[in-house]
């Protein structure tokens, strides 16, 4: 079973929030609870949970990216 718990922590600002994941739908944006900058993936990331989390999203832990491609 996938891990939903991580620490998405912004580049901007350096605020780290916890958050669950979800499992049944990528998230591409992300509104920073310090700043209030909206993150968008990194360039060859699947979404915000890979790009800025402490865990990757349950997907890519699983084996595949969020657009269901092999990672």
């Amino acid at each position: 079973m996938a891990e939903l718990r991580t620490i998405i922590t912004c580049p901007i600002c350096g605020k780290a929030t916890a958050e669950v994941m979800p499992t049944d739908y990528c998230q591409y944006f992300y509104d920073c609870t310090g700043c209030g900058e909206v993150l968008r993936p990194k360039p060859g990331d699947c979404c915000v949970f890979c790009s800025y989390g402490t865990m990757p999203c349950p997907p890519v832990q699983s084996g595949v990216n969020c657009c269901g491609a092999p990672a």
